[in-house]
């Protein structure tokens, strides 16, 4: 593999690499193969659109081998469009066998012009279509298409831009040990990836194998030293911004890990790099879940005195915390600023606030928020009507609670829980509503739960309630078959 030093951001190759002979201007008389590259070239750039194709394939008609398409397609890299068509249309009639030499040119023809998703696309066909020769391995070797891209890349007058679309064409491949060694061997030559391209690096690492590894993944790319700017191996360390550090954090805000997120928190602040209002977001809701309320205040806090603008996240964070820690006065008080502030409600401030009231007692003022929730057509989730429906058959509210389910799985299709069938299907029970607790039990069934000693306990009482002591004699029985 030839080696390569980076000079004004473009790789330039210190060991001699295979060349692809052009039409030759020289005394001796040009050989078969330049006269048709040379052909070719001309009816492609020449003739008139319609023309072109036609008259190639009378011209050609057992078509080019890659070396003569890659000639070819060099010729046309100022004309990318054109040599995206020829590369198509070889395709398209079969006009050739392409080969790793081949496609390596056409995607360092569209990398070149900054044809992003066309030499993307190409590169994961060439994923595909040339698969690695030990399929037994880990895939911890980079990719065939990488040698050579690489062998072609000065002679095809690439930009590093190329390697990136490789990175990110292996991570969408989900090869993502593959686009750890691209990196890898890249850096020992003198070349790093663009930001963008080291954070989906990180985020994949982050979200496949957990936030320890895409920690580790950033300490080996960007956090090699503290001093962001140095150079290391010949390497230019290049510059965590926001969106990293937000990825890491992130992850380890999914894992449960607050300590590693505070000291990420600390190296940001040391490395001068301002966080978002994500960043923030972030942090205070690792607080809020952990109850650490007064510090998720501090965050709010700092926010505002930073300039940000507390947006929909934060005030959905804070509210929920302050929920969760049982102060829903305080969560109010917030959800009137967050009117104020201009910023709309959510399905999800709704929940916070509606889950806070059912934990405090105060159904009548979750059901409020719930009506208002309905009328603005926000569709809640079913652990929210749970919560609504436990609560308001402990206050023996039962007609309440099944408007509120019938509501909700008419209109939002929301499956209830087992639990909830089982409390509304005690309430009725309790309430003599035979008949309209057997309908809710067989939809229970049809739903999959399966009735508990629960059920039939309350069913039981509810026919000796009655007085249909025959009844209750036979649930008696097979509530004991079933034991």
């Amino acid at each position: 593999m030839a080696l390569f030093y980076t000079v004004s951001k473009r790789p330039i190759f210190l060991n001699p690499t295979p060349t692809l002979r052009f039409c030759s201007a020289s005394s001796q008389p040009p050989s078969d193969n330049e006269t048709a590259v040379a052909t070719a070239v001309s009816v492609l750039k020449h003739h008139r659109s319609k023309s072109r194709w036609t008259h190639l394939r009378t011209l050609f008609p057992s078509g080019f081998d890659p070396s003569q398409f890659s000639q070819i397609t060099i010729q046309l890299r100022n004309t990318p469009h054109l040599a995206l068509r020829f590369f198509l249309f070889s395709i398209q009639h079969s006009m050739c066998h392409h080969s790793l030499l081949s496609y390596a040119t056409i995607i360092h023809t569209l990398a070149r012009s900054r044809q992003k998703s066309h030499a993307l696309a190409l590169i994961k066909s060439a994923l595909r279509k040339f698969p690695d020769a030990n399929t037994d391995s880990p895939l911890r070797t980079p990719p065939l298409i990488f040698e050579t891209l690489i062998t072609t890349y000065r002679t095809c007058d690439s930009a590093p831009f190329v390697f990136d679309l490789l990175i990110k064409a292996c991570l969408q491949s989900k090869r993502i040990n593959q686009a750890i060694e691209i990196v890898r061997m890249l850096r020992t030559k003198g070349i790093s990836p663009m930001i963008s391209t080291c954070n989906s690096l990180i985020m994949s690492v982050s979200k496949h194998h957990g936030s320890i590894a895409g920690y580790e993944v950033y300490n080996e790319l960007l956090g090699s030293t503290r001093q962001f700017g140095d150079q290391k191996l010949g390497v230019k360390i290049v510059v965590p911004n926001v969106h990293t550090y937000n990825i890491i954090m992130h992850s380890f805000y999914k894992d449960g890990l607050i300590e590693n997120l505070e000291q990420l928190w600390s190296d940001m602040i040391v490395n001068k790099c301002l966080p978002s209002a994500y960043s923030y977001n972030i942090l205070m809701a690792a607080y809020c879940d952990n109850g650490r309320m007064e510090e998720a205040m501090r965050v709010w806090e700092e926010m505002r005195n930073k300039g940000l603008k507390h947006d929909a996240m934060a005030y959905n964070t804070i509210i929920g915390g302050l929920c969760e820690a049982g102060e829903v006065d305080k969560a109010e008080e917030f959800f009137k600023e967050m009117g104020l502030d201009g910023e709309e409600s959510t399905c999800v401030t709704y929940e916070h606030l509606i889950t806070g009231y059912c934990k405090t007692g105060d159904v009548d003022s979750a059901m409020l928020l719930y009506k208002d929730m309905c009328r603005k057509e926000f569709t809640p989730l079913g652990s929210t009507i749970d919560v609504l429906i436990k609560e308001l058959c402990e206050k023996n509210k039962v007609s309440e609670a099944l408007k509120v389910s019938r509501f909700a799985m008419k209109r939002n299709n929301v499956v209830m829980k087992g639990e909830s069938y089982e409390l509304l299907i005690k309430g009725l029970c309790n309430e003599g509503r035979m008949d309209e607790g057997m309908k809710l039990q067989a939809e229970m069934v049809g739903r999959g739960y399966e009735p508990n000693s629960g059920i039939y306990s309350a069913f039981i009482n509810g026919y000796e309630k009655e007085g249909n002591k025959e009844q209750a004699a036979k649930l008696k029985m097979e509530l004991q078959s079933i034991k």
